[in-house]
């Protein structure tokens, strides 16, 4: 089905309200529509790091090929140990991790082998060099462990055959040594998300320019881009467009045209130019204006031609919180990510007053701190203005307030969101 076709079977939904949409509600009909793109390239595994896979990486081999020693010890017969008195074994050999011993252990005999060496032929054991004695060519063994301890079975990380990663899965450092250890050198991956931003506004100023009589500098285009890079999209910067009918219908047109998703700051609070609504709706279909949380009430979601389209509020706090919340994981649904999770929440109790007033899921900015004990506590981070930057950049972690929560007292439990290290 396509997406534009579901996104009119939603919007007829009995509880559907353009208006006023709940956080969750506003996140399941985004995710509903979104289609992940499906153009492929072949890269070297470092140029795919950021990258989703588009195929499984099938195992060419077992990890590990070989049954081996999981430390230095000795490799030993678990039938030649006694069970209730010191066993002496005569040492026969070394096995290096890459030089194993070239030869079968027999009965009463051990070799001295050192971590990553593959187990000997005929050894199914080992002894760790601190629970033996080494006296000349033998060594004593008092402890007996259960047999097969201490080494690491042949495939049992990853069998030959078998998917060692599959399609939808997000290439990170520890895939990159994956892959390596498997002699796998190419990779096929989805190719990057292509994501035209712009700002809406007379009163923006760009860096560098002189400010004029209540204008500001526009922060909502380096946050985008930051936010998008460490995303690793392909970011396609328009800049400020001018509060005009011509101006917003030309941007649109040629964004929705060069990128998969378009995402402006400003223009779709309430009190904004009627025609920006008219011109989103004539080019395209938008699904909801408002979302029924503080910061960024005024957020829009819908399709323009094939495009998808965030409409994101101006305040720059309000820009990063709904950047978090929704336009993340749609972005990372886009790319092809089978495996994303949802911004995960714990516990913690929060050490400060809270002001807010039923009706409105609310994401808070928190200080996270952690007591000699152990104990983690949040504090808000001061004044919860969306216009105040600052308080994302003090931030450790949303506190996620629900729609039916009032004011809290300081020792209340609440839920936290933690930020660092997300994108």
């Amino acid at each position: 089905m396509s997406s534009a076709k579901t996104l009119k079977q939603l919007s007829c939904a009995d509880d559907y309200d353009p208006n006023s949409m709940p956080v969750p509600k506003a996140r399941e009909y985004i995710r509903a529509v979104l289609e992940p793109v499906a153009t492929v390239e072949r890269l070297h595994i470092r140029d795919a790091l950021g990258r989703v896979l588009s195929e499984d990486v099938i195992s060419p081999v077992n990890v590990p090929q070989h049954d081996n020693s999981a430390m230095d010890g000795y490799a030993v017969r678990f039938a030649d140990l006694k069970a209730d008195a010191e066993t002496t074994l005569k040492v026969v050999g070394t096995a290096f991790a890459g030089q194993p011993f070239d030869g079968k252990v027999g009965p009463g005999q051990a070799v001295r082998i050192m971590t990553g060496a593959v187990i000997p032929d005929g050894c199914d054991s080992v002894i760790m060099q601190e629970r033996a004695s080494a006296k000349g060519d033998s060594v004593a063994v008092t402890a007996v462990p259960e047999a097969g301890t201490n080494t690491r079975k042949a495939g049992e990380d990853l069998r030959k055959g078998e998917p060692a990663l599959k399609q939808g899965h997000l290439v990170r450092p520890a895939e990159l040594g994956l892959l390596a250890s498997l002699g796998i050198g190419e990779v096929s991956v989805y190719r990057k998300l292509r994501v035209a931003f712009f700002s809406t506004g007379d009163e923006l100023v760009g860096v560098g320019e002189a400010l004029g009589p209540g204008q500001i500098y526009d922060s909502n285009r380096y946050t985008l881009y930051g936010m998008l890079t460490r995303m690793g999209c392909e970011v396609l910067d328009m800049g400020v467009i001018r509060d005009t009918p011509e101006a917003i219908e030309k941007a649109f047109a040629q964004a929705s045209t060069a990128a998969d998703v378009v995402i402006t700051s400003g223009g779709v609070s309430v009190g904004e130019a009627d025609y920006v609504k008219q011109i989103l709706e004539r080019l395209g279909e938008v699904m909801f204006w408002k979302i029924a949380m503080k910061p960024g009430r005024p957020m829009a979601y819908g399709k323009i031609g094939q495009a998808h389209f965030f409409g994101l509020p101006g305040n720059p706090v309000a820009v990063m919180v709904t950047f978090y919340q929704f336009v993340r994981e749609a972005l990372a649904t886009l790319q092809g990510q089978t495996e994303f999770k949802p911004l995960p929440t714990m516990k913690v109790v929060c050490t400060g007053p809270i002001k807010k007033a039923p009706g409105r899921t609310e994401f808070q900015r928190g200080i996270l701190s952690q007591s000699d004990s152990g104990e983690w506590t949040v504090r808000p981070t001061g004044d919860q203005g969306s216009g105040i930057l600052s308080s994302m950049s003090q931030a450790h972690c949303f506190i996620v307030l629900p729609t039916e929560t009032g004011r809290l007292d300081a020792g209340a439990l609440v839920d936290v969101q933690v930020l660092e290290g997300l994108i």
